[in-house]
C-alpha cells in the first residue's frame, strides 16, 4: 500500500533542500497535502487492470469496437510532472468475447495512475487487453502533452507526443489499421 506518512516525511526534505521553511503557515499542510495526492493520483500501482476485462455473456461481435478521445492524466516517472491528453482505443474481440465499453477506458485510467512513460503505457494497454479479452486485434493512440517538455528543457508547450501499440490483426491489415485512424480523425475534426 500507498505509505502517506513516508510521502510526507519526504515532501518536508524537498522544501527544505529548497530553502523553504515546512513550518511556515503556507506550508504546514503541504507535505500532508501532497502525499494525499500521490495516493490519489498514483493508486493504479495497487490495482490490477486485467481484472476488469469481463466478457459479456450472450454477445457476439465480430467487428472493430473503437472508444476515441478518451480524457487521461499520468505522472512521468523521469521528472514526476504530470503528463495528460486523449487515449483512443479499438480492439476487434473474437466471438464471445466482448466486454463493457467502460471497461476500455477504466483499463487506460489504471494503467495511467502509475509512474509512466507514455510509450509503455500505451503498450501496457494493449497487452492489457490482448491478454484480457484474446481479441483478433488491438490497436492503441495515445496523444499527450508532457509538462516535462512544456515548463523544463526545450520549453515547449502545447506540442502533444503521439504513442501507438498495434497487435494482431491491425498489426497485419493496413485496411483495419486506416479505418481505426479515420474515426479518430472525425473524431478530432469533426
Amino acid at each position: 500500500m500507498i505509505d502517506q506518512k513516508k510521502i510526507a516525511e519526504g515532501f518536508r526534505l524537498i522544501l527544505e533542500g529548497l530553502g523553504e521553511n515546512p513550518g511556515r503557515p503556507g506550508l504546514q499542510e503541504t507535505p500532508r497535502r501532497v502525499a494525499e495526492l500521490y495516493a490519489e493520483i498514483l493508486g493504479g500501482i495497487h490495482e490490477n487492470p486485467t481484472e476488469i476485462l469481463r466478457p459479456i455473456k450472450g454477445e457476439d461481435f465480430d467487428e472493430m469496437v473503437a472508444l476515441a478521445g478518451i480524457p487521461f492524466h499520468s505522472m512521468c516517472e523521469h521528472h514526476f510532472l504530470p503528463f495528460f491528453g486523449k487515449g483512443h482505443i479499438a480492439y476487434i474481440p473474437k466471438e464471445g468475447r466482448m466486454t463493457g465499453l467502460s471497461s476500455l477506458a477504466r483499463l487506460l485510467d489504471i494503467f495511467a495512475r502509475r509512474p509512466q512513460i507514455q510509450e509503455r503505457l500505451t503498450a501496457e494497454v494493449a497487452d492489457g487487453i490482448m491478454e484480457g479479452l484474446s481479441p483478433q486485434g488491438v490497436m492503441v493512440v495515445l496523444e499527450a502533452e508532457h509538462l516535462c517538455l512544456s515548463m523544463r528543457g526545450i520549453k515547449k508547450p502545447g506540442v502533444p507526443v503521439v504513442t501507438s501499440a498495434v497487435r494482431g490483426i491491425f498489426r497485419k491489415n493496413a485496411k483495419t489499421r486506416q479505418e481505426f485512424l479515420s474515426l479518430i480523425s472525425m473524431k478530432n475534426h469533426g
